[in-house]
Order: structure tokens, then sequence, then C-alpha cells
């Protein structure tokens, strides 16, 4: 791969803000760990060494219903935690569970704070994990063997899934800012990830003990060693639900997922083509945000929409509770400008309105410089566009035309309600044979002013210089209200902070739009 010495030096330099953020944001958890079961014994909490497996403990708390019968079994929910995060990370959920019937047992993963072990990134042990700290509620609590549910954040979410597929035994999930692909949401577009790898590599050797098979992946992901793409390849598809799809539908367990559609870490398209899969109970709900952000306000105890869902969910399908919630339309969006909930009976049926725009004309840009035009910082701008409606914006008048090919659609007489997968297609003509382009849709205003709507990267190597080839590529799913008088515009440079560029010095990229083949971006709408 092309010139890694600076994406390495960038790499650093987020690595280190992240030891000195989450140093500073978890540093106590240790200690709160060790004063919280004389705070919270009265509330039914206790804390435990469970046995993982491999022979490692986990450490590991359990909430249980204040005044049950004795002899009485109650439904189990097994919480892995997030990355980096220790066991008291769900501690207002499990509360609010217990007081509602539920057995909760919460565990901080392999490999992290206290518990035992090396990080494995969701391998074989973390999956065998689960099954363990399941064997060890059934002995130990009142958990009902025939009525057992996972769930989780993040990391919590992708082993809760990867259980499903392995543990029968596990009957309904609830996974919340989850992957079910791991290569298609930090190598998309075969192009690496660089801010969310370099986040979650930096918060592992922070709060935990990355493996040996962590850190030599990382390092040659990282360092954009293309030789090594056919096992790192191999080792994310070991650690994706999406590999076991066979027998997550043969076990039948009731799959609850919820994401943010800016999530920079997990980008929900990767969610939704696994939905799609599934062949059991099921429910998509995507609403604004970044990465774990739409769950965030509920680990605190506050409300949230994201976790009264999980709770229905399970209250569902362990506690066989009729509560409307397999009832109403199994896909549930948000869109960023907060118009409330939408519901779908599938996810093709989301966006089946397609407008076009086309790409006209020819475009030759210089790679190697940012335009100006980019996808924000990871884990904030998103955060801020679901906060205070600001996303990462541009000037799209004064975009470098040097740098960046832009394509404009006229003004919209009516309101524009983008739901789902926006996919370009063009034609691109490179004077090297590797690179990288990303491709950006924007809601610009009277003003010029563009406001992200998505984007996404894509790279190639390979490629005859001076011979044209066709590019696919699909944009980040959202749904986004562009108002009346507004247009879009979609912009193409080659750089871009959150990703890893392999564009060769002095590089060119030329895009076009051939008669026999030409050039659009198809945008999907929602019906009116």
């Amino acid at each position: 791969m092309a010139r890694p010495e600076p994406a390495l030096r960038t790499t650093v330099s987020i690595t280190t803000a992240v030891v000195l953020l989450v140093g500073g944001a978890l540093g106590a958890a240790p200690a709160a760990t060790a004063a919280a079961p004389a705070a919270a014994a009265a509330q039914g909490l206790t804390f435990h060494d469970i046995p993982g497996s491999g022979g490692i403990t986990l450490k590991g708390n359990v909430f249980t219903p204040a005044g049950a019968a004795a002899g009485a079994k109650h439904p189990l929910i097994v919480f892995p935690t997030s990355w980096a995060m220790p066991q008291i990370e769900y501690l207002a959920q499990a509360q609010k569970l217990a007081d509602s019937g539920y057995v909760v047992v919460s565990y901080t993963s392999r490999g992290f704070w206290l518990s035992g072990g090396k990080i494995e990134v969701a391998g074989p042990p973390d999956i065998a994990d689960a099954s363990a700290v399941i064997d060890w509620a059934l002995e130990h609590t009142s958990a009902d063997p025939d009525r057992i549910g996972m769930g989780g954040v993040s990391y919590g979410a992708g082993i809760s899934l990867l259980a499903a597929g392995h543990d029968p035994r596990v009957k309904a999930v609830a996974a919340l800012s989850g992957w079910a692909d791991l290569i298609d949401s930090i190598y998309s577009g075969r192009t690496q990830h660089l801010q969310a790898a370099a986040l979650l590599g930096g918060a592992g050797l922070v709060t935990g003990r990355p493996g040996d098979e962590l850190t030599r992946t990382l390092k040659d992901f990282l360092g954009s060693r293309l030789d090594k793409e056919p096992e790192m390849i191999a080792w994310g598809k070991k650690r994706s639900p999406a590999t076991y799809l066979d027998r997550i539908n043969a076990n039948g367990a009731a799959i609850m997922m919820g994401n943010a559609w800016g999530d920079t870490v997990f980008p929900p398209n990767q969610y939704a083509s696994f939905y799609d899969k599934l062949t059991g109970p099921k429910r998509l709900e995507f609403r604004p945000g970044d990465h774990a952000t739409a769950e965030a306000t509920g680990l605190l105890g506050l409300p949230n929409d994201t976790w009264t869902s999980a709770r229905r969910w399970f209250d569902r399908h362990l506690r066989g509770e009729r509560n409307g919630i397999d009832t109403e339309p199994p896909v549930q969006l948000k869109s960023r400008n907060d118009a409330g909930y939408e519901g779908y009976p599938d996810w093709k049926s989301v966006g089946a309105v397609k407008t076009r725009i086309p790409l006209d004309g020819t475009k030759k840009v210089w790679a190697n410089a940012d335009s100006g035009a980019n996808g924000g910082i990871a884990i904030l701008s998103n955060a801020l566009d679901q906060f205070l409606k600001l996303p990462p914006m541009v000037s799209v008048p004064l975009l470098p035309r040097s740098f960046a090919g832009v394509w404009q659609s006229e003004r919209y007489a009516t309101e524009q309600r983008i739901r789902g997968t926006s996919a370009l297609h063009t034609t691109v003509t490179a004077t090297k044979p590797s690179g990288t382009l990303v491709a950006y849709l924007y809601d610009v205003g009277p003003l010029g002013v563009g406001r992200l709507v998505s984007n996404a990267p894509y790279t190639f190597h390979g490629q005859t210089p001076g011979r044209p080839f066709p590019v696919d590529l699909e944009l980040y799913s959202t749904a986004y209200d562009v108002p009346a008088g507004h247009r879009l515009a979609l912009v193409i440079d080659t750089v871009d902070p959150l990703y890893i560029e392999h564009n060769p010095t002095g590089a060119q990229l030329t895009f076009s739009s051939p008669g026999t083949d030409p050039s659009s971006l198809s945008v999907p709408l929602r019906e009116k």
C-alpha cells in the first residue's frame, strides 16, 4: 500500500489524545467498582469473580429482583461490557431490568480492566466467555434456563450477536451500536478508517492488555500492509456475526439492533444489510448520533428511546408480555432533523423512490490535498449534529476545483426527505495504479453553505494508468430532510482525516461521464 508513514504519524497523535482522554475519563473506574458494593448492596447488587473460558476470571456483577419468592425462576440477561469499559457500565439499566423481574449479569470483557486474559476482539475466547457466564448464572442465580437474553453497547453488542450464533440458549438479543460485519465497518470501500481504528487501539492500550494477534493486525492495518490484506480480512470475518448468519437464523433468537446514522466506528449500512438476511423475529432502529451516543444518556439512567425499546424487546421475547413491539413496523427510523419516528415493514421499503443527479462533464482533480470537504472528527462531529444540529459544513462555492470535483442539483421546490443509501456511479481515470477518493453529499443552502448529509471512501489498487474504469460506491445510509429552496451537491476529493489515503505523490484523478455509461448519483427519498 502507498505512503504509510503519514498515516502512522497521524495515528500516534490520535492514540496519544485517546490515552489522555480515556485515562482521565475512566481512571477512577476500578475504585468506583470497589466502592460500589457498599452503596448498592441494598438494591440487590452483588459483585463476583466469574470463571471465564480457558481458566481466566471475569469481573462481574449481578442484579436480582427484590422480594422474589424462594425457588422462583427469573429471565436472565447477560451484558458484556463495551470496549474499554468496566463492569459498572450497565448499572442504571440493569437496575431497571431487575426492578421488573430480571436477573441481570454484567461482566468486564476479557483483557480489560481487572478481568483476566488478553483482548481478543470478540474472538472465539470471547464467545466462549459468554457461554461460561451463562453457565455460571444458571448455577449461582435464580436464572431460568429457558429465558436467556444478551445485549450491550458496541463491543457488548457484537459479542451478543456472535453468542446468538454459537449458544442456542440465547433467546433474545439487543445489539446497540454494534457491528455485523467488522471488515465492512472499518475497511469499507477497501479503505482503512484511520480515526476509528486508532480510537479503538488507543483505548485498548489504556484500559486493557491487547493480545498478540490484535497488536499484529492493528499494526499491519494502520501500516497499510497490502500483502497482509487476506490475513486481515480473514481475521475480521472470524469476528463478524454475518459470517455465522446461518447459525444465528437456525438458533432463532429474537434480534433487535439499534445504531446511529453517523456512527464513525460501525457505519449503519452493514447493520441494515445483516438485518435484511435475518429470518427470525427482528427489529432495526436508526437514530441521529455517532458511535454509542444514542445510548449514552440511558447508561446514566436518564430517559432514552433506545433503552426503552431494548427493555420492551426483552419483555416481549423473554417474559411473553404483549406490549405491541412485535406488531409495530419492525424498521424504525428517526431523521436527523428530529421529525419523529417513521415505521417501515422492511429495509427495502426505506427510500423506495429514487431521484437521480446526473454527474455531467469531466472533472480533473489533483490528489494529496484536502479540499476542505471532510467527514469531520470521529465521535465528536456527529454528536454535535445529534445534540446541536451542527454537522460538518463547508462553503461549496469556495471549494478549490483543482482538488475537488463538484456537481450540484437544481434547487428543489419542495422538501426532499432522504431515506436510506445514496449510490454513486462514475468513471475514473487515474495517473497511478493506486488511489483513494472520498465522496460527500451536501445540503446546500441559498448562501452556498453545505451541511454534510453523508460520505464514504473508495480505494483502488492495480489499475492501469490512463485507462478508465467504473466505480460504484454506496454512501453511508442516513435520514435527512433537505428544505425547499436548497439543492444537493456531490463533492469528490482525495483526502479526509477519517481515512488512510493511498494516492501516490503527484497523482491525478479524472471523473467522466461516457455516453454509453453516464455517471450519476442515485438518492433515495421517502414516499410522499
